[in-house]
C-alpha cells in the first residue's frame, strides 16, 4: 500500500482541504466562538491543563466593526491520571464546579454536569460548551506529542493517562466499532500499523481569525510549542422564517516545522424552521479527517433532518452513537442545540 505525505493531499481520501480563516460575520447575525487550549506547562508526564474561552457576539451593522458581546466563559482544569478532574476554576462562577472534582472525562462526566450544575445545559450559556467538551478534549490532547517525537517524560506515578495518542490502538484494546471511521471494514483499522503508513492524515492549517476582520474571534491564548487546541464556530442568522447556521470544527496541535497542523475539521450548513424549531437542512463538509474511512461520517449528518434543533445534544447520541457516525462529527452537531437560544438573543438585540 502506498501513501502520500501526510501533509500533502490524498487523492484517494475525500475532502475538501483546510477551509482557512473564518469568514466574515453576516450583518444582523450572533456567533459563538469557543477554544479550548491542551498544553503541559510541567512537560510530558505532567497534569495537563484545559484552558477554555467562549465568547457569545451580535453583528448588527458593519461586519467588520466589532461586535456587541453578550456573554463570556472561561475554564482552567487540570487534568490527571486518566482523564480525572483534578482542579477547576469557571468564570461566571457557578456553587456546584467544585463537585467535579474527581470526576473523570467521558460520558459519564455529562451526566455529572446534569447533576451539579443543574439547568446550565438547558440556559444554552457558552459555558457550557466548554465544561461539555472536557471528556473529548482530555482524550485527543495526547495527538500533541506525536509531533514533537523526541521529547522526555517526565516520572510521574502513576502515569497521567491523558498523555496517551488520541486513537490509541495498543494492545488489549481494540478500536474496532468505536466509531464509522473504525468500523469492522473500514480503512483504519488496516492504515494503522502499515509499514509506510501514516498515523493520522493532517495537514497545514492558517490563523482561524480572518485579516480582515480581527474582531471575529474573541482573544485566542498565545500556546507553547506542545499544544492541542480545539476550536468552535458557531455563525446564526434569520431569513424569513428560517434559521440559517454556518458552523465550524477544528483540532489542532503545534507543528515544530509547519507551525500548525490539523488532523479534524469540519464545516456545517443547517437550516431549521424559526417557528417550529425543526431541523429543515443539515449538510457535513469533510475537510481534515485522519484516515479514508473517516469521511462516510459526513453522509450522516442528513439523519438529523425532522429533529428539534433545541434536542440536537441527545439526538445525536441516539441515533449516530459508535459506528454510526464521527465522534468528532457529532460533537460540532452536538453544539447546534444551544443554537434556538442564541437566536433569541439576537432578536431581542434586533428589537431595541
Amino acid at each position: 500500500m502506498t501513501y502520500e505525505d501526510p501533509l500533502v493531499a490524498d487523492p484517494e481520501q475525500d475532502v475538501s482541504g483546510p477551509a482557512g480563516p473564518a469568514p466574515l460575520r453576516w450583518p444582523n447575525s450572533i456567533r459563538r466562538t469557543a477554544t479550548i487550549d491542551m498544553t503541559w506547562p510541567d512537560g510530558l508526564g505532567t497534569q495537563l491543563h484545559l484552558e477554555g474561552h467562549a465568547r457569545d457576539a451580535v453583528t448588527l451593522g458593519d461586519p467588520t466593526a466589532p461586535p456587541l458581546v453578550l456573554e463570556t466563559a472561561r475554564a482552567d482544569i487540570g487534568v490527571g491520571p486518566n482523564r480525572t478532574i483534578e482542579t477547576i476554576t469557571v468564570e461566571p462562577g457557578h456553587p456546584g464546579i467544585a463537585h467535579l472534582v474527581g470526576a473523570r472525562g467521558g460520558g459519564h462526566l455529562r451526566a455529572a454536569l446534569d447533576v451539579y450544575l443543574p439547568g446550565e445545559r438547558e440556559s444554552g450559556h457558552p459555558l457550557y460548551l466548554i465544561l461539555d467538551d472536557l471528556s473529548g478534549c482530555s482524550l485527543i490532547a495526547g495527538f500533541a506529542w506525536r509531533r514533537f517525537p523526541d521529547a522526555v517524560a517526565v516520572p510521574r506515578t502513576p502515569p497521567n493517562a491523558a498523555e496517551g495518542t488520541e486513537g490509541r490502538e495498543g494492545p488489549g484494546r481494540s478500536m474496532a466499532d468505536i466509531c464509522i471511521g473504525w468500523r469492522t471494514g473500514g480503512s483504519a483499522l488496516d492504515e494503522v500499523g502499515q509499514p509506510g503508513g501514516p498515523s493520522h492524515r493532517i495537514r497545514v492549517v492558517p490563523s482561524l481569525v480572518n485579516p480582515e476582520d480581527p474582531y471575529g474571534w474573541h482573544d485566542l491564548p498565545v500556546p507553547p510549542p506542545v499544544n492541542m487546541r480545539r476550536a468552535r464556530r458557531i455563525d446564526a442568522w434569520v431569513e424569513g422564517n428560517l434559521i440559517k447556521i454556518d458552523a465550524a470544527f477544528q483540532d489542532s496541535a503545534g507543528d515544530p516545522d509547519h507551525g500548525r497542523i490539523a488532523v479534524h475539521e469540519y464545516q456545517v450548513s443547517a437550516e431549521a424552521n424559526l417557528t417550529t424549531g425543526i431541523v429543515t437542512s443539515v449538510i457535513a463538509d469533510a475537510r481534515i479527517l485522519p484516515f479514508r474511512s473517516c469521511t462516510t461520517a459526513k453522509a450522516t449528518a442528513p439523519w438529523l433532518v425532522a429533529s428539534p434543533l433545541a434536542d440536537m445534544r441527545t439526538t445525536v447520541l441516539n441515533r449516530l452513537a459508535r459506528a454510526n457516525g464521527c465522534t468528532h462529527l457529532n460533537d460540532a452537531l452536538r453544539a447546534l442545540a444551544e443554537v434556538p437560544t442564541l437566536v433569541n438573543r439576537l432578536q431581542t438585540e434586533l428589537a431595541r
